[in-house]
């Protein structure tokens, strides 16, 4: 407690320009929900995920429900956002036989406690059909990476527009107080690793060392275990989602070839509807050289987990196998 006479620094407003919440010492708040609600809507409603097999387009809010908040704390911005979004999509294959699809999307976890790249995006068909299972399936490929392009917009706009005018300028100190911002998150974890495992020695390439890592990724699926396994071992599933000529032999020792011959291999192990496993490799790595892709289908009671785990991958390739996603559906 300050001496009598003396006062507390904290409260000395004339040092202050606006003489109010002197040091930004006050909790102060900002509520965003309703920015929040028309922000969303204006991204993601109208949204079209286009591809050479099939176009989607977001229709419908169904449901927004969840809360936006600014906190400014000490001189410090604290964001808390959580919201759980279902819309309606309707869409079609560029040359399919039924006029439309229509189906639900949910995102169930936007919340600061998680990275853009861990938000569920789920997908679901309104009636079950081939052209819907096909449409379903290049739309869980191609569409949530970009609504979580459009989350992240979100995220980047709260925190551009709501951090304006929260810290209050001290006297002498520069108006841009970006340094000061910061956002509250928890940890969590990562779904996707890369794990670096022993060279390999290939005494075909004359004990010419490849270094090789480990690539890992799980993913849910609004559908049946079989409907997955289907995808992943259909002719017609296959050719849709890549979009090429496809040779395909879903057989122990049976062989594939995707992409134009790129990637080939064969398969090594098939339990229906549960595991395959693949002998994989692509055109532009050493000769002979091929990975092993193990993927487990786990069906629960309202999803389906895939875990796919493929080793053997030269470590110079591994981020462009990566970026273009191939590691994310095995075969395809």
């Amino acid at each position: 407690m300050a001496k009598w006479g003396e006062g507390d620094p904290r409260w000395i407003v004339e040092e202050r320009p606006d003489a109010t919440n002197v040091n930004n010492w006050h909790w102060t708040e900002k509520n965003a929900c309703s920015w929040s609600t028309e922000k969303l809507k204006d991204l993601l409603m109208g949204m079209q995920i286009e591809s050479s097999v099939a176009i989607v387009t977001l229709t419908e809010m169904d449901k927004i429900e969840g809360e936006a908040v600014v906190n400014n704390r000490k001189g410090k911005l604290i964001f808390f956002y959580e919201w759980d979004i279902t819309m309606s999509w309707k869409g079609r294959l560029t040359n399919g036989t039924v006029e439309c699809v229509e189906g639900k999307m949910n995102i169930p976890n936007l919340s600061e406690e998680n990275d853009v790249k861990e938000i569920e995006v789920n997908f679901t068909t309104k009636e079950k059909s081939v052209d819907g299972d096909i449409t379903l399936f290049c739309f869980l490929a191609e569409g949530p990476g970009k609504v979580k392009e459009k989350l992240s917009c979100y995220i980047s706009s709260l925190k551009e527009k709501f951090s304006k005018g929260m810290i209050l300028p001290k006297k002498d100190a520069p108006a841009n107080n970006e340094s000061q911002i910061t956002n509250l998150s928890s940890g969590f974890n990562k779904k996707m690793q890369m794990n670096n495992v022993n060279k390999l020695e290939d005494s075909n390439e004359r004990q010419k060392k490849t270094d090789t890592t480990t690539l890992n990724s799980s993913h849910n699926f609004q559908c049946t275990g079989e409907e997955l396994f289907r995808a992943l071992t259909d002719i017609q599933m296959v050719t849709a989602f890549t979009n090429g000529p496809v040779k395909l032999e879903p057989k122990k020792n049976g062989k594939f070839e995707l992409f134009g011959g790129n990637v080939h291999g064969e398969f090594v192990e098939l339990v229906e509807h549960k595991k395959i496993v693949q002998r994989w490799r692509s055109k532009l790595w050493p000769a002979n050289h091929y990975s092993t892709v193990t993927i487990t289908i786990d069906q629960q009671q309202d999803h389906t987990n895939l875990r796919l785990s493929q080793s053997g991958v030269p470590q110079s390739e591994a981020d462009e196998l990566w970026r273009t996603g191939i590691v994310s559906t095995g075969s395809l």
